[in-house]
């Protein structure tokens, strides 16, 4: 997979070196365009998570779609950008947004509710 905007290491869990490479082919693929169509930088603060990780970082939640490679954090701190970024991951598909104070969450993950955005508090 020839990704322009990402290496598979931007998205590896912290405490295994690799397993960005766990993370769904097609999801990277769309996130990858957003980005060339956002023409602004997407940092990575989360990819793949071990369930491990996915303890430490999210209090175990059981269901998240990062340990099933569906999902990835974008660090965003202000509404202009904020709103690009949203509108180039809806653009591609990327229909169930979280967003935060400080990053925006994206994932494709089937099993749960399609066209949602939701808030982090």
């Amino acid at each position: 997979m020839d990704l322009k905007y990402f290496t598979l290491s931007e998205f590896d869990s912290p405490d295994e070196p690799g397993s960005g490479s766990k993370m769904d082919k097609d999801f990277l693929e769309k996130l990858d365009y957003a980005r060339g169509n956002a023409s602004i930088a997407f940092k990575i603060t989360s990819g793949y998570r071990t369930p491990h990780w996915n303890d430490n970082v999210a209090g175990g939640r059981i269901g998240s779609s990062h340990k099933k490679g569906l999902a990835a954090d974008i660090a965003c701190v202000n509404s202009r950008n904020r709103q690009i970024i949203i509108k180039a991951l809806m653009d591609v598909g990327i229909n169930r947004i979280g967003i935060g104070n400080t990053f925006i969450h994206a994932d494709v993950d089937k099993s749960k509710d399609a066209n949602v955005i939701w808030l982090y508090n």
